[in-house]
């Protein structure tokens, strides 16, 4: 456990990002923990999309000032990364093992219990959000809620499972190559921020995709093979015992997936919200349209964001442009209803 020198205090003006990272040794081979803030808070844990870690899954709702604040006032965050996916990981070696999604959802398990931790709350994206989910299933009592961005419940489609062998022989024979990168960029953004001939990429994906060239393909084709072979947990989802918010961009090519999702949790303890144009991660493309949704879903649970805190003008998402009446104190204490955030060129 850390001390009070690795807390991360926040400020409207200047946020300290200073965390501490753990090598946590498990039953399954040694996981990449990163630390924010106070340990004596409740916990925020969270898992990335594949070929990703939390700075460049992350980096853009963690560093939108009102997340943020509203985040760290609340929790202490702890940003877990898939086997080998952490800043600076080395080649893993041959001696060690083959995880599953099983296995990686049992070593969360571990991470906990490494830190002490109880009931968690969880963010996850994608493939991140499929494992978190997985977990909740399977230690119902550890998960207080869960924030899924673009979620995964059902085994691959046809589509997807063929894209992700092209990646897989890819990685194999070539490595972290340029048409590599291309096929995750497809996944992860939208073609309003990947460019075109005409227009430049954003700097959030070219951003990306310098940290993709940093990734040890060996490393991410072990979370490749884990994901493609994962099995549907539709069924598992009715046993969830905690609150779920959903969001997805409409552009996402794993939307239907997410509706699916959706459609098979309790109604009364989940709420979906998709985010137009806009890709898969919606954390890093369009991190100010999670705001709102994510403040009135922590208010279900007692969080709030701090007093001197107000919403930023820069947010699509104001308390005045969502009508009152799609929320409703029921069973989550404030519910959310499915809704649809616009990102306004005029704001």
């Amino acid at each position: 456990m850390g001390d009070s020198s690795d807390s991360v205090s926040v400020d409207m003006e200047t946020i300290s990002v200073a965390g501490k990272e753990h090598l946590v040794k498990t039953g399954r081979g040694s996981v990449s923990v990163v630390v924010f803030g106070d340990q004596d808070k409740p916990a925020l844990i969270t898992y990335p999309d594949l070929a990703l870690n939390y700075m460049s899954c992350f980096q853009g709702v963690f560093f939108c000032p009102e997340a943020f604040s509203l985040l760290l006032h609340n929790f202490c965050i702890y940003h877990i990364s898939p086997p080998g996916h952490e800043l600076g990981a080395a080649v893993m070696s041959l001696d060690d093992p083959v995880l599953s999604v099983d296995d990686l959802a049992d070593q969360i398990a571990e991470v906990l219990d490494y830190f002490g931790l109880g009931k968690v709350m969880c963010m996850g994206v994608t493939a991140g959000a499929y494992v978190l989910t997985l977990f909740a299933i399977k230690y119902t009592r550890r998960v207080m809620g869960l924030m899924l961005i673009s979620p995964l419940c059902q085994a691959p489609s046809w589509t997807e499972w063929l894209c992700n062998k092209v990646m897989t022989n890819l990685l194999y024979f070539c490595g972290m190559c340029s048409l590599v990168k291309e096929l995750l960029l497809l996944r992860y953004f939208s073609k309003e921020v990947r460019g075109s001939v005409e227009v430049p990429e954003s700097d959030v994906v070219q951003a990306c995709r310098r940290l993709l060239g940093e990734r040890q393909s060996p490393n991410v084709l072990r979370f490749l093979e884990a994901i493609n072979e994962r099995p549907d947990i539709t069924k598992g989802l009715r046993k969830l015992q905690c609150r779920s918010l959903i969001f997805v961009g409409e552009n996402s090519p794993f939307h239907s997936e997410a509706l699916h999702m959706t459609s098979k949790l309790d109604r009364r303890f989940s709420a979906l919200v998709e985010v137009q144009a806009c890709g898969s991660m919606v954390t890093e493309e369009q991190p100010d349209a999670m705001l709102i949704p994510l403040e009135y879903f922590l208010m279900g649970f007692g969080f709030y964001r701090p007093s001197k805190c107000s919403v930023s003008p820069r947010s699509p998402l104001s308390p005045t442009s969502i009508s009152p009446e799609l929320f409703s104190p029921e069973s989550m204490g404030l519910k959310l209803k499915p809704i649809k955030t616009r990102m306004s060129g005029e704001v």
